[in-house]
C-alpha cells in the first residue's frame, strides 16, 4: 500500500481535487511531521509551512493555521474568541476530532467541522505547503485558496 492509499490521504485528496482538479498531494521521501523538517524536504522557508494546531476551548475546538515561523498566541486567540480556557488539544482528541494524527493534520477533511483561524501572516508567502492527512504527504496552496477551500476566518493570532 502506498501512502497515496491512506484513507486519511485520500480523504484530503478527494477535498483537493473537488476543490481545483489541477491539485495534487506531493509525497516526500522524508518526513515532513514538523514545520522545519517539511521546509527542508521541500527546499522552502519555514515559514510557508502551515501548522495545523487544534485548541480544546470551554465548550469546542479551534484549528489555528500558523506559519512554520510562529508561534500561535493563546492570548490573542482568547481574545477572538470571547473565552476564558484555551489549551492545546490532547494527541487523542486531535485523532477524534480531525482523524488525523499529530504530524499530518491537514486544514481540510475533518471528521467534525471544526471553526477555522487563519493567521494573516501566511499572507507573506506565494506558495504554502500544508500536511495531507500523513507526516510524508503535503498539498501546495495559496493564502487565498487556503482561505476559501477551509472556510477559515482570517485574523492576527501569532505572537
Amino acid at each position: 500500500m502506498t501512502l497515496l492509499d491512506k484513507e486519511t490521504v485520500r480523504r484530503v485528496e478527494k477535498l483537493l481535487i473537488n476543490f481545483d482538479p489541477k491539485q495534487s498531494i506531493i509525497v516526500l521521501e522524508t518526513s515532513a511531521r514538523t514545520a522545519a523538517e517539511a521546509a527542508t524536504s521541500l527546499g522552502c522557508k519555514v515559514g510557508a509551512i502551515v501548522k495545523s494546531l487544534l485548541f480544546k476551548t470551554e465548550n469546542a475546538f479551534n484549528l489555528c493555521l500558523v506559519s512554520g515561523d510562529k508561534k500561535a498566541s493563546l492570548n490573542k486567540i482568547k481574545k477572538i474568541k470571547n473565552i476564558k480556557d484555551l489549551s492545546m488539544a490532547t494527541a487523542e482528541d486531535v485523532k477524534k476530532i480531525t482523524g488525523y494524527t499529530i504530524g499530518g493534520v491537514s486544514p481540510i477533511g475533518h471528521l467534525t467541522k471544526i471553526d477555522i483561524l487563519i493567521d494573516k501572516s501566511l499572507e507573506r508567502f506565494t506558495s504554502l505547503y500544508a500536511a495531507a492527512g500523513h507526516p510524508n504527504c503535503v498539498f501546495k496552496t495559496n493564502f487565498i485558496n487556503l482561505q476559501k477551500i477551509t472556510k477559515g476566518s482570517i485574523k492576527d493570532i501569532t505572537e
